[in-house]
């Protein structure tokens, strides 16, 4: 994080940096084009721009019982807002006590408690108690409050608004170039790099393996990748699935990086994801599947080689 990047969290004091704010408010699971049209006029406004989102996803806390496939766990959506330029965050812990609110309540919590000079919003943003709160409701109260509102539009893709769960959908089936576009960049993960069977090695394609949140329902496939590593991006190709020619064990994120040879035990790395390969198959043995990730490593070169979408990794 830049050190100018303030995180403001329950119970803190809000930070000289913050004050006066213009916030955008939202989940902003993913922080894709809609999101960012709301950011860009938080950022546009002349005044320190910042967001008030929440953790756990409100959806966690009312419906625990199914997990969210979330595209921005929490220390990715951080990285992503201080890359975009913003001063800081408001993250709120969304509980019982939020969820009872009062829509009027929310508001004034808004201006006195976080000291927002103004807020942006989605055009089908609710909030407070029972979603009682609409964008109408909002321009009210925050007049009442002496705060400014703007109300974004929804941003459209062909006919459909651009949201977090098209990507999710997108995701699921590896169609990793309708994500990206949906997203306006990358869709990457970042994850501890852990000790594997060194079977990468023995094969000639050695990789850095990761595990991905239970959450996690990218499709089982193989990928074209970059890594950040020391600060720079550095291409490969990557296998996420459960090994069926050997284990078919839990799920495992293995990235082989391209002309690199380094020790990445233990380091935390992102990982973008530029294109779909192919799905996860089962191999009869050890040559056919080597001749097999020969052709993989050639496709991720060709596809790393025409992408031009943007990073947000580095």
């Amino acid at each position: 994080m830049p050190p100018t990047f303030a995180i403001c969290r329950d119970g803190e004091p809000v930070p000289e940096s913050l004050k006066g704010a213009m916030a955008a408010i939202g989940n902003f699971d993913g922080v894709h084009r809609g999101h960012r049209h709301l950011l860009e006029l938080a950022l546009n406004s002349g005044r320190p721009a910042a967001v008030v989102t929440f953790e756990p996803h409100p959806r966690t806390f009312f419906q625990p019982d199914r997990p969210l496939f979330r595209l921005t766990p929490e220390p990715v959506k951080l990285a992503i807002f201080a890359r975009l330029g913003l001063a800081g965050v408001f993250q709120r812990h969304f509980d019982g006590a939020l969820a009872a609110l009062t829509a009027a309540g929310f508001v004034e919590l808004l201006a006195h408690e976080l000291e927002l000079s103004g807020v942006v919003i989605g055009h089908d943003f609710h909030f407070g108690r029972g979603r009682e709160g609409n964008p109408e409701r909002m321009i009210e109260l925050c007049r009442e409050q002496g705060l400014d509102c703007l109300v974004a539009p929804a941003v459209v893709e062909g006919t459909e608004p651009v949201s977090s769960s098209a990507i999710r959908t997108a995701l699921e089936a590896g169609d990793i170039a309708t994500a990206n576009r949906l997203l306006g960049y990358r869709w990457f993960i970042c994850a501890d790099v852990r000790h594997g069977d060194k079977r990468g090695r023995v094969l000639g394609y050695p990789t850095a393996n990761m595990r991905l949140p239970d959450d996690c329902r990218l499709r089982h496939g193989i990928y074209a990748v970059r890594a950040s590593v020391g600060g720079r991006l550095v291409e490969g190709v990557a296998s996420f699935g459960r090994r069926p020619t050997f284990d078919n064990g839990a799920p495992l994120l293995e990235v082989h990086l391209f002309d690199f040879d380094g020790d990445l035990y233990g380091q935390t790395m992102d990982v973008e994801f530029v294109g779909w390969i192919r799905g996860e198959e089962r191999f009869d043995g050890i040559d056919a599947l080597i001749a097999q990730m020969d052709r993989d490593s050639a496709e991720a070169k060709r596809m790393l080689a025409e992408d031009k979408t943007v990073s947000m990794i580095v």
